[in-house]
């Protein structure tokens, strides 16, 4: 397969799951291994497509961002709770990420792992929906200090591939009584720090590399793989909010479980 066509293929892949609890990382992961690459070589370029779904949360909320930024010269209290609670959410990854560095790498090209976390993961989704009852807490600025440090730490065990940094604050959010629009567009919002920082990081690591277009995998190919991921992420974040807002993340869960399973035989019979 052209490398330019499997940088559009993940490109979507990226695009349509990084936003929903299914983990983007992990199905990027199983892509790549069933379209029979070698996932260890696309780590960096798994990572750093992140970025343009990122973007596409930057567009579709521009208008909140930018209420935020004017708040937070003009010393609004929502404003700064705002920011408040995302930097408070987003240290526990950022400091357990930057300790654990190695072992997370590690992990990242063991399709095993992400198929036993996607069914692990989704039999959690479907006792937490049944549990959980509707949240109290509406609005992100309107998190509690320990709601935020909470969904921050929940956050931490998305570093496992498979388990979906996305699905893990949701369902932290929902456990800790937040409501489910507020849960979701939190997990979007706590995305851009914690999503640049890996890319950030990746950057610097890989840009020789990439530079030198190693394994084929270039900046010409990442490029291609984040402007897919972008386009196609502005498509599903709407639907996305628009879905949970009505209805629950059983339909997540049980994907999860069937995709999970049915990679976890696939890898155990190749």
């Amino acid at each position: 397969m052209p490398l330019l066509l499997l940088a559009i293929i993940l490109g979507v892949v990226e695009g349509v799951t990084e936003f929903l609890p299914v983990s983007s990382t992990g199905h990027l992961i199983l892509a790549t291994e069933l379209l029979g690459f070698d996932a260890a070589r696309w780590e960096a370029f798994n990572v750093i497509i992140q970025l343009g779904a990122i973007l596409a949360i930057v567009v579709l909320y521009w208008r909140t961002f930018w209420a935020v930024l004017e708040g937070l010269f003009q010393k609004n209290a929502m404003s700064w709770r705002f920011v408040r609670n995302i930097l408070i959410a987003f240290l526990p990854a950022a400091i357990l990420g930057f300790i654990l560095i190695k072992h997370i790498e590690a992990l990242l090209g063991n399709a095993m792992v992400v198929a036993i976390a996607l069914i692990v993961g989704g039999i959690g989704i479907l006792i937490i929906e049944r549990l959980v009852k509707d949240g109290k807490i509406v609005g992100v600025a309107e998190m509690p200090v320990g709601t935020a440090v909470g969904i921050g730490i929940i956050q931490c065990v998305a570093m496992i591939p498979g388990v979906s940094r996305s699905g893990a604050t949701i369902m932290g959010a929902l456990s800790l009584n937040v409501e489910r629009r507020t849960a979701a567009e939190f997990s979007f919002f706590l995305a851009v720090p914690t999503m640049v920082g890996a890319t950030t990081l990746e950057l610097a690591k890989h840009h020789r590399e990439m530079l030198a277009g190693a394994h084929g995998v270039g900046i010409g190919t990442v490029a291609i793989g984040l402007i897919v991921s972008f386009l196609v992420a502005l498509v599903v974040v709407r639907a996305f909010v628009h879905y949970i807002s009505r209805h629950g993340f059983a339909p997540f869960a049980w994907y999860r479980i069937v995709v999970g399973a049915a990679a976890l035989m696939w890898l155990l019979a190749r």
